[in-house]
């Protein structure tokens, strides 16, 4: 199979679909990979490294998505790369289908096949090709979001690790998931208070066991989230519904509750965000302010830790993109569950609910091994 590689073009994204190491991986399965000259530079790979594990260097996007039966990319495919797509193309990236009807809607006049990492989910219910990135994130979340704390950058001018006699910075992670485990440790680990929601009793309990006594796990009801908002100088939104928009707990009026120049980082503005006001930013242009409150909802955070994401990423996407291309799809997919589940779209059809329900397509819905077989 032709495997190809085109270089990220989203605003200031710096990670690439494929290491040095994956090149090597699939040529040594009897691949042929095509890497778009300067494809990882974001990333400090070169393309020394690339063609001395195998690639082929290719010079223009346009002839690694042309020649490539299958692309291996981090985010989403942008309007300007819509062109590019083909009927029974294999494209193997993060989509969040649910929060981009234009995308979704491309994807499916194309007729594409598109696995996606945010679904790929095994049996345990984890989420492999998701996981690593959530750390990422995560781990920002509270980095970025005591950043913009600074008065000089509009925040109520509060130092999240407090300082001997001053209390530090109060912090409200929304969602006890990869993300929201993640944050809260770094949070707590630079001395905040901090305070986690969760609907789980047995991950809250998990969290009572590991985390330090300056972060309370809470159970999460509508009392709990509102008295959380007004007494936080930094909230962070970690909730997930996997393939699904996040739901919108944050609503507008309780922007009004909340201390003047307090924070909100939206982690999951990647699918739809969880607060009404929040909408996706970019590095360049990372926040903005609604009611007097800062919000961060920049929707591709690792790529600003491109070498260390593009690592993680690809330790974990390695495996499922060689049963894709050692099997072909449906061949992969049909024998390994995880991957049915990441399969999203295929010759028309959604094949994920949650997307078709999204957009009201569930006249487009056909289950994943159904539409295999056919």
């Amino acid at each position: 199979m032709n495997i190809g590689c085109p270089k990220e073009i989203k605003n200031n994204e710096y990670r690439v679909g494929m290491t040095p190491a994956s090149v090597q991986a699939y040529v040594g399965a009897g691949h042929r990979v095509l890497v778009e000259r300067g494809a990882g530079l974001g990333s400090g790979l070169t393309d020394d490294l690339y063609a001395a594990a195998g690639g082929d260097l290719v010079e223009t996007a346009a002839a690694v998505w042309r020649d490539g039966e299958m692309i291996v990319k981090v985010k989403e495919p942008l309007p300007e790369e819509y062109p590019y797509l083909r009927p029974e193309q294999v494209i193997y990236t993060y989509f969040h289908f649910a929060a981009n009807e234009a995308l979704t809607r491309v994807c499916l006049e194309r007729k594409i096949t598109a696995v996606a990492y945010e679904t790929v989910r095994e049996a345990d219910g984890t989420l492999p090709l998701l996981q690593p990135m959530s750390e990422v994130a995560g781990r920002m979340a509270p980095l970025m979001g005591s950043f913009y704390l600074a008065k000089s950058l509009g925040g109520r001018g509060i130092l999240l690790t407090g300082v001997p006699g001053v209390l530090p910075a109060s912090v409200l992670v929304i969602g006890a998931g990869v993300v929201g485990r993640n944050a809260a440790r770094i949070a707590g680990g630079l001395g905040a208070r901090v305070t986690v929601l969760d609907i789980r009793h047995q991950v809250l309990e998990h969290l009572a066991e590991i985390m330090p006594p300056n972060v309370l796990p809470v159970y999460s009801d509508s009392y709990a989230l509102e008295r959380g908002l007004t007494e936080a100088d930094l909230v962070i939104g970690a909730v997930l519904i996997p393939g699904a928009k996040a739901p919108k707990l944050i609503r507008r009026e309780h922007l009004k509750r909340m201390k003047p120049g307090s924070v909100i980082v939206d982690v999951a503005i990647d699918q739809g965000g969880c607060a009404e006001t929040s909408r996706p930013t970019t590095h360049s242009d990372p926040t903005y302010e609604v009611d007097g409150i800062i919000h961060y909802c920049v929707a591709n955070m690792p790529g600003a830790y491109a070498r260390t994401s593009t690592f993680a990423l690809n330790n974990c996407t390695i495996r499922y993109g060689l049963d894709l291309a050692n099997r072909g799809v449906a061949g992969a997919c049909l024998n390994n569950p995880a991957l049915r589940e990441g399969l999203n779209l295929i010759d028309g059809a959604i094949t994920c609910r949650p997307v078709a329900e999204a957009f009201h397509l569930e006249h487009l819905y056909r289950p994943a091994e159904e539409a295999l077989r056919a």
